[in-house]
């Protein structure tokens, strides 16, 4: 697929099949993160892929989150309930990958700057399972960054989740989508000021 192409028609995809994913496939996804742009070649990602029961990580992760936030006021049945819900959550795809950034104790590299690599990287995963014929959606939010979803990942010292990619085959048709065009949100300079 070509990549402009891959680029203006990728779609994030909340509604796939669960039939399984080829892991040859699943491999050519994480090969393309790692060929994301990172300054002083720190390569500052992590991967996990989850499928089938493995979903679960991602699934308690959700569960304790939702146990550390919830109304204390809440009956232990009722706070069952909403754990559950919440592990589920984990399960909406065949393949789940959580990604995390692993900043560098390289002084010259600023962290900033390895957030933007483990994002490039997403990216680069994200329009290669397009070109795949899979949908996938990147999903973030507040449990992604809470610390007892950090806990329940083994992170430690700076790194962080920036999100979880889920894959499958659509099962829905990709939403339209439109963009403002780029001269509204582009200053050309090409004199001294």
């Amino acid at each position: 697929m070509d990549i402009k192409e891959a680029i203006r028609q990728r779609r994030s995809i909340g509604k796939v099949k669960q039939d399984p994913i080829d892991k040859q496939l699943i491999e050519e996804i994480l090969e393309a993160g790692i060929w994301a742009p990172n300054h002083c070649h720190t390569e500052p990602w992590r991967f996990w892929v989850m499928t089938g029961e493995g979903r679960s990580l991602l699934g308690r992760g959700f569960a304790e989150v939702a146990a550390a936030e919830a109304d204390p006021a809440l009956s232990e049945e009722e706070l069952n309930k909403l754990k559950s819900a919440q592990e589920k959550k984990a399960f909406r795809a065949p393949v789940v990958i959580a990604v995390a950034v692993t900043p560098s104790e390289k002084p010259v590299v600023p962290e900033i700057e390895e957030y933007a690599a483990a994002h490039a990287a997403v990216q680069n995963m994200l329009l290669t399972a397009h070109a795949l014929g899979l949908g996938t959606i990147w999903r973030t939010g507040a449990p992604t960054y809470h610390p007892k979803m950090r806990e329940v990942f083994s992170l430690v010292g700076k790194e962080e989740l920036v999100g979880f990619i889920y894959i499958g085959y659509p099962d829905m048709a990709p939403p339209k989508a439109q963009r403002m065009p780029f001269a509204h949100k582009t200053t050309w300079v090409s004199v001294k000021v």
